[in-house]
């Protein structure tokens, strides 16, 4: 952006990144498939719904409950039969979750210590995946975030 353009505005403002929570700028959306999804499947709920990650539900390797599989993971595993690879096989990036009413601060503190691009947003009260926090998600409240 150049000197003379204006700022542009967004439709809604948001907090500032210091007062913000997880459920200001968290996806309240949460797409997942069972850990034996076929990863064919799984790259095609990614490219038609528009978005970055998929959760993974059910026992996977290591009998984790839950497990993600990025955009990031895809690439990984680009090169194997995506027909012969499931979820659990692919959900490489480190599962990583936070409750809605967190600090976005911490959040983002989580994802940098940890070097990866979602959330996963858990109801502490239920244990049930509510949302997904990602690195655009953030982008966003600090494009239009207060102060």
């Amino acid at each position: 952006m150049s000197g003379t353009e204006t700022k542009p505005e967004g439709s809604y403002l948001t907090p500032s990144l210091s007062d913000a929570t997880v459920r200001d700028a968290m996806r309240p959306e949460v797409l997942t498939c069972p850990s034996d999804a076929v990863l064919r499947d799984v790259a095609r709920t990614m490219a038609s719904e528009h978005v970055h990650s998929v959760v993974v539900s059910g026992s996977g390797e290591g009998g984790r409950q839950w497990g993600i599989v990025t955009d990031v993971d895809l690439l990984r595993a680009a090169r194997e039969d995506l027909d012969d690879r499931t979820a659990s096989w692919a959900a490489a990036s480190e599962f990583l979750s936070v409750s809605p009413d967190e600090s976005l601060e911490r959040a983002v503190q989580l994802m940098v210590e940890h070097d990866v691009t979602h959330l996963v947003v858990v109801d502490p009260q239920g244990d049930k995946a509510v949302g997904v926090l990602s690195t655009l998600d953030i982008a966003g409240l600090l494009a239009w975030g207060r102060g």
